[in-house]
């Protein structure tokens, strides 16, 4: 079900909030979060509405979308309530910014906010420079955000390093937990001889790819290579490479010298389940911030060596 509240205000809101589970088509005791979700002119609102939800399944919270719309037009707030078959198993409140009030999104959503709850703020789009500091990404206990929107993906992540604050993270960190457990877990096997370097190599505007270097350059304490080309990781030891790269239907192939390759499928996630990961723990990740500071230690032959 879905309740239009055009030209509104959060008293309005509110008041519905209560009809609507006053008759029984919500209820809020089984939230465990609030996650407020971001997003400008021009972003994929709905997207991110439709990733909330099925995220919502894993984690029972209120959805509060504040979409910024254009800023030159008077101030408005219209309101949209949405339960049942369209909030998955979260309720869902969104609210349209226009003129001024657009950039006062943290005063409209405090009355939406369910007491006693961890609060997450998530941008799906373009993230603020800066998201602790952020006005919405302050009432967050965990902010995340997704470098992949970003046009310069290198000075993207130094900017997240610069201004990181416990609490922050990011999809594209979500992305690469496979990898890293499937590197973890070969990296643990005989040989256990000692590693001189790595390399990784991916797309130029992959930030998963770059974290991915900068974590392998923070654990192992080695020189790590950041190179342009198919995601493909070898890792130099003194008993010979590790390699892991991906095969056909999407298999990441490991291969260590004297051993038969090994195959794992890995089927392409959706934002969704990565939204989900993300939602799984509300304390500080310290090895997202590891991988931060990791990154700006790796190195870029000539920037970017091309493969």
């Amino acid at each position: 079900m879905i309740v239009e509240l055009p030209d509104t205000s959060t008293t309005a809101i509110s008041k519905q909030l209560i009809k609507i589970r006053d008759s029984g088509g919500a209820f809020t005791s089984g939230r465990v979060l609030t996650l407020l979700v971001c997003t400008d002119e021009g972003e994929p609102t709905e997207g991110a509405i439709e990733a909330a939800n099925e995220a919502s399944r894993e984690h029972p919270c209120r959805v509060i979308v504040v979409a910024r719309g254009d800023r030159n037009l008077p101030s408005r707030l219209d309101a949209q309530i949405r339960v049942g078959g369209d909030a998955g198993a979260s309720e869902v409140v969104v609210l349209h910014l226009y003129g001024e009030l657009a950039d006062h999104g943290e005063s409209v959503v405090i009355p939406f906010m369910l007491p006693d709850t961890p609060v997450v703020t998530w941008w799906p789009g373009r993230g603020p420079d800066n998201p602790a500091a952020d006005p919405i990404g302050q009432l967050g206990t965990r902010r995340i955000t997704d470098a992949r929107r970003a046009t310069d993906v290198p000075a993207e992540l130094q900017r997240r390093l610069a201004t990181y604050a416990p609490g922050d993270s990011d999809i594209a960190w979500s992305r690469i937990t496979a990898w890293r457990a499937l590197l973890a877990s070969a990296l643990d096997q005989p040989p256990h001889s000692a590693v001189t370097a790595a390399e990784v190599e991916g797309p130029a505007d992959s930030p998963a790819v770059d974290l991915l270097a900068g974590w392998l350059h923070s654990v192992l304490g080695v020189p790590v290579t950041r190179s342009v080309g198919s995601f493909k990781v070898t890792v130099d030891r003194d008993a010979g490479p590790l390699v892991l790269c991906v095969g056909m239907s999407n298999q990441a192939i490991i291969s260590i010298p004297g051993k038969p390759d090994g195959r794992v499928a890995l089927p392409g996630r959706e934002l969704s389940n990565l939204l989900a990961e993300e939602l799984r723990r509300l304390d500080p990740d310290e090895i997202y911030h590891l991988a931060l500071q990791g990154v700006a230690g790796i190195i870029r032959a000539e920037d970017r060596v091309h493969a």
